[in-house]
């Protein structure tokens, strides 16, 4: 894609992604910053700030968990590269700990692929897998939402037993709901 591309696809993203109830009756979204390839997430959390929600970044710990910051703004990253591996974005002030995650009303998850039943395909590193589980033994039924390409969601993906499904997955051209979202 081109650099066009990436800004188009970030903005109807953002666009369809701001339209669900999910995020518009949110006070507080985990979220993410897209690397790579990923479908653009800034303008979406831009939007979300301008709104006043609060949007939680994932900090990778050295044994693939996560622990949280608030983004304040595009200032308010760094990139911080974690051995071998592309840099990731992270917040640059507090840490809020790993249980942050279970005050939020929605938890935007990165992905490479969704199937027909809301099960993703994450990286292999189980670091959603364990915000997942965290989220369960707490009790929080956040909404759980994937951005990917149209492309990217297909007819079938492995899943293993501890993996859960998502509630939504929201690409350029529209929403698909899986589910019940809490």
């Amino acid at each position: 894609m081109t650099a066009d591309d990436l800004r188009e696809t970030s903005a109807a993203l953002a666009g369809r992604a701001l339209e669900l109830p999910e995020l518009a009756g949110a006070g507080t979204v985990a979220a993410y910053v897209s690397v790579g390839s990923e479908p653009g997430t800034l303008a979406l959390l831009d939007a979300l700030r301008a709104r006043g929600v609060r949007v939680l970044l994932p900090v990778l710990l050295p044994d693939n968990d996560l622990d949280w910051g608030a983004y304040e703004g595009e200032g308010s990253v760094a990139p911080v590269r974690h051995g071998g591996r592309m840099a990731l974005l992270e917040p640059a002030g507090e840490r809020l700990g790993p249980d942050a995650v279970t005050t939020a009303d929605a938890v935007l998850l990165p992905g490479l692929a969704v199937d027909e039943r809301g099960m993703r395909l994450g990286r292999g590193g189980g670091s959603y897998d364990r915000v997942l589980a965290r989220l369960e033994r707490a009790g929080a039924h956040p909404a759980l939402v994937v951005l990917l390409y149209d492309s990217e969601v297909v007819g079938h993906v492995p899943e293993e037993p501890h993996d859960r499904p998502v509630h939504a997955v929201v690409t350029p051209s529209g929403v698909r709901r899986f589910g019940k979202a809490p």
